[in-house]
């Protein structure tokens, strides 16, 4: 191994992890550094009081993207990791009570279209039409694909033209249907990926058809259970992850990447350094002292970042078996709401939730008898002025209130261990630069080229994974960034 170049990988979010075995199948030696005391990032585990959080995403769309990593290892995922599809993908309570279900089945989700909106289910069968059409550009067309030229943008500008990918993903959805609440069934899912559904381009369209394509998965054991298959897969190619191994700075010499300085002083080099933390902090503080021309501190300050998240993990001593793995529990605005948190960034009154109960598939994660639940609601990031360390209690008993009027009958008698994750959190725990959950907002100017690039625009032999670059936020948008180092990383005999 020792003879082989090496790849040194800051961060082992799921973008760092594919980009491992990846680097690891090609005949690279792999070091992959984590600050933490585990791998996942955006993806870790809490256990507490016998009960399992995963702390991020637990939805799973595209699985061959992990079923590829299992094959470049020589293995398959299944006989690491069980991956259960859901029949019901969530259910969306709406304020007056009224739901609509989200549901695998084409035939049933059409029934349940009818149910809701009648007047509706001829649009709702065009827009989905639409939603693959896009899909079949957005995502097997251009999802692994680097953008590392304005060329490479000018040659996708008709498809582009032709999809109206300058619209926002509301208004797109708005052109097909009118009931109020498809309109949201429909549009909300830039907020899985830090977008506004009103300024998001409708390029995120795409996103109805994918989760209907491969359907919505939840991996036995936890998102954690992937994790860990991963972290066998590199150890397996006879590579390093290394925990509380933070890196302070990128070292760099007349223009290249030659390795990274430790938080500890340790100084390693490496023949390429690939970057799975968040973007503006890659450029802004382990690189802030190379030159740059593209990414300065000026064109970040100016970026706009995502919305960040309040989430409460707790487990209950009873069980609600009437609640579903996955639900959206609406407020009063929705509109209002999302301005509130994106354009305005103040802490709003009410809130909307995403209610995660992962024990309705899974009783493994909570003890006998009990339930595991995470709430989370969107929050604007840290340019609010909110201080999380007196606002954190006060809102999540405002939730667990609100919960326990609805979906958890007396959820505050019933809560037997409690954490809270803040935008702060974020900014601390995950180094995400304004505590951002998901880098930088998906907006049509800040997609694609206008993107920091997979491969450093600023610096050589530097490239980029995760949410900051290319395609994007989302659990298949990290993974396909690391199928584009494939081509932007030269192979080990041409270093």
């Amino acid at each position: 191994m020792k003879d082989k170049p090496h790849a040194i990988v800051i961060g082992s979010g799921f973008g760092g992890l594919a980009a491992a075995i990846r680097l690891g199948a090609r005949g690279y030696r792999v070091t992959v550094l984590e600050r933490l005391e585990q791998a996942g990032g955006r993806a870790c585990v809490f256990r507490q009081d016998g009960f399992v959080f995963d702390a991020g995403p637990t939805i799973i769309t595209a699985p061959f993207l992990f079923e590829e990593l299992w094959a470049l290892c020589g293995r398959k995922m299944s006989d690491d990791v069980t991956l259960r599809a859901l029949d019901l993908f969530y259910r969306i309570i709406f304020n007056d009570g009224r739901h609509l279900d989200c549901l695998a089945d084409t035939e049933a989700m059409g029934a349940e279209v009818a149910r809701v909106a009648p007047e509706d289910v001829k649009g709702y069968a065009r827009f989905m039409r639409h939603s693959e059409d896009i899909f079949r550009i957005g995502f097997e067309k251009l999802g692994h694909v680097p953008f590392g030229s304005f060329t490479d943008m000018l040659k996708v500008a008709p498809d582009l033209a032709r999809l109206r990918g300058d619209r926002s993903v509301h208004a797109t959805v708005a052109k097909y249907v009118r009931h109020p609440y498809l309109r949201f069934a429909l549009s909300f899912h830039p907020l899985f990926v830090g977008g506004n559904p009103f300024t998001t381009t409708a390029v995120y369209c795409l996103i109805a058809f994918l989760e209907r394509h491969w359907g919505v998965h939840f991996a036995l054991g936890g998102t954690g259970a992937l994790v860990r298959g991963l972290v066998g897969l590199i150890e397996g190619q006879g590579n390093t992850i290394r925990y509380h191994s933070e890196v302070s700075q990128i070292t760099v010499v007349d223009g290249r990447a030659t390795g990274v300085r430790l938080a500890s002083g340790e100084v390693m080099a490496a023949d390429v350094v690939v970057s799975n933390a968040d973007a503006a902090w890659t450029y802004q503080k382990l690189l802030s002292d190379a030159p740059r021309k593209r990414w300065t501190d000026a064109k970040l300050d100016h970026a706009r970042h995502s919305m960040s998240l309040f989430v409460w993990y707790f487990g209950t001593a009873k069980k609600y078996p009437a609640v579903p793995h996955h639900t959206i529990l609406l407020g009063p605005r929705y509109r209002e709401l999302i301005t509130d948190i994106f354009e305005r960034k103040v802490l709003a009154d009410d809130f909307s939730l995403y209610l995660h109960r992962p024990t309705a598939t899974d009783p493994s994660l909570a003890p006998d008898g009990c339930d595991a639940f995470y709430v989370l609601s969107p929050v604007p990031h840290l340019d609010s002025g909110v201080d999380w360390a007196v606002q954190a209690e006060p809102y999540c008993k405002a939730i667990a209130a609100r919960l326990s009027q609805s979906l958890l009958p007396g959820l505050e008698e019933e809560v037997v261990t409690s954490k809270v994750f803040t935008p702060q959190d974020f900014r601390d725990r995950l180094l995400s630069v304004k505590g951002a959950a998901f880098g930088l907002e998906p907006v049509l100017t800040q997609s694609a080229w206008f993107r920091p690039h997979n491969r450093s625009e600023d610096v050589e032999r530097l490239y980029l994974v995760g949410s900051g670059t290319h395609p994007g936020a989302g659990v298949p948008g990290v993974l396909s960034a690391a199928r584009i180092l494939d081509r932007v990383v030269p192979g080990p005999h041409a270093l």
